[in-house]
């Protein structure tokens, strides 16, 4: 069954049926477009087009067909070419053809489906925000756990300067935070109505738009009737903000996969998000996270492919853009699994703290520390930069470490330094050092942990 074909004095052929088919993909629509359909039989009750008894038989139908599409035999047999004519002939089979072609009346599969994908992301962010607030949860915990730990930080995959261990998890919950705002900020752009747009023009008929929007739950309805055939722009806002959701969580992966293997050995993972070797009995491999970081690479591809699909396209609607739904559909699926897998991986991760601390207490680490130490004795830091860099470079050459070094032998190398700085040697007395406003000393650290929590339980409402 199609929804045109009087201009037509043939079929199409068997290939681009089969082509064009689209309905493999979109019946992941099917609820969604059963209540679009229900508001567009009240809408056109509203405009004098239906009367209330068909208005009625219609909502009654459509209703039926809500209960049972979740059924897996719903599809069985069904050879339109995608979800909306099918749903058209099962409403035909319940209230007959004279009143099923009526629901069609002002619309369009233009205004339609974008109303259906519109409604079908709004749940879709809705619950990837709630997964994201899981996730940040698990963080937050497992900060707490080791409100003490020291880790080195790192630039260019070297040790950097040391760092607490809830300072580190609180960058990644940082970036999910604004994963979380981001989400919200494409929600609000898909939130607006498109029914009453039609193919490109708008309605034919005094469709009471507004009305439609309220009873939906959207927020506003659309301005313009050519913007809503041809913009894809609101996939492309929530495909962005799920493109940096999994280069987080790639990053995060990629961190621990490095942190728990032996070379590091600053973490372990629970067996459940683990897995072995078909040849080599020894092996416990972070499988989980690899995933993660693979699916990145995936999503980033979907949101390539609608990008590229889109740059052409001359206005209002084309066939291409049918090709939107595949992708998105995809990209919400690894993002929403990813995050799932995340939050497991987070449960149960467990840290070593005097593996990581002992990392930064053996490295030059400390070195920054030293260097603010004579520039607050009044010493240019350029200046300080040299002195302490002389100082490591003769400590490599001579096999010493920073822990080597004494309330003696430090001023005895360069009289800038006093006796006093040599506390600065052990890393934690740096990390004092740096209580400012977003940085990792310790009081600052406790208080932003605490403030996460706060933030936290606002976005949760």
């Amino acid at each position: 069954m199609k929804l045109w074909g009087g201009r037509f004095a043939g079929g199409p052929s068997e290939v681009f049926d089969r082509f064009g088919r689209s309905l493999h993909f979109d019946k992941a629509l099917v609820r969604v477009d059963i209540r679009g359909s229900a508001a567009q039989a009240r809408a056109l009750e509203r405009a004098g087009i239906l009367s209330a008894a068909e208005r009625q038989t219609l909502v009654s139908a459509l209703d039926v067909l809500l209960a049972e599409c979740d059924n897996p035999h719903f599809f069985n047999n069904a050879e339109e070419e995608d979800v909306h004519t099918v749903i058209i002939r099962k409403l035909k089979e319940l209230v007959g053809a004279d009143l099923a072609d009526k629901i069609h009346t002002g619309r369009s599969r233009n205004d339609q489906v974008s109303l259906d994908v519109r409604l079908w992301l709004r749940e879709t962010i809705d619950e990837a925000r709630q997964q994201l607030t899981e996730l940040m949860d698990e963080l937050l915990q497992l900060a707490a756990r080791y409100p003490t730990a020291m880790i080195p930080g790192y630039t260019h995959t070297r040790r950097a300067q040391p760092v607490l261990w809830p300072h580190y998890i609180l960058a990644y919950f940082e970036m999910f935070a604004r994963d979380w705002e981001r989400l919200g900020d494409a929600r609000r752009r898909v939130n607006v109505m498109p029914l009453g747009s039609g193919a490109l023009a708008g309605s034919g008929f005094p469709i009471d738009r507004a009305a439609i929007a309220a009873e939906l739950g959207f927020d506003a309805i659309t301005r313009n009737s050519m913007d809503v055939s041809g913009d894809r722009d609101f996939l492309l806002d929530f495909e962005h903000a799920a493109n940096l959701i999994l280069l987080h969580l790639s990053r995060l992966a990629e961190d621990w996969i490095l942190y728990t293997g032996e070379e590091f050995g600053w973490m372990d993972l629970g067996d459940g998000v683990t897995s072995g070797s078909s040849m080599m009995p020894q092996k416990r491999n972070p499988d989980s996270l690899e995933l993660i970081r693979g699916k990145a690479g995936r999503v980033f591809g979907s949101y390539m492919a609608l990008l590229v699909t889109m740059k052409g396209l001359p206005m209002t609607y084309n066939r291409d853009m049918q090709e939107d739904k595949e992708p998105l559909f995809d990209v919400a699926h690894q993002l929403l699994t990813s995050l799932e897998m995340a939050t497991v991986v987070v449960q149960t991760a467990t840290l070593k703290p005097e593996v990581p601390q002992a990392a930064a207490e053996q490295s030059w680490a400390v070195a920054t520390d030293l260097a603010d130490a004579l520039a607050r004795n009044g010493m240019p830091f350029h200046q300080a930069h040299k002195v302490v860099g002389r100082l490591v470079l003769t400590s490599v050459q001579q096999g010493k470490s920073a822990q080597d070094w004494t309330a003696e032998s430090l001023p005895a190398f360069d009289a800038s330094f006093t006796p006093e700085m040599a506390k600065l040697l052990d890393p934690r007395e740096g990390l004092k050092t740096r209580e400012i406003p977003g940085g990792t000393g310790p009081s600052h650290v406790a208080a932003a942990l605490e403030e996460a929590v706060r933030r936290l339980e606002e976005m949760r409402g």
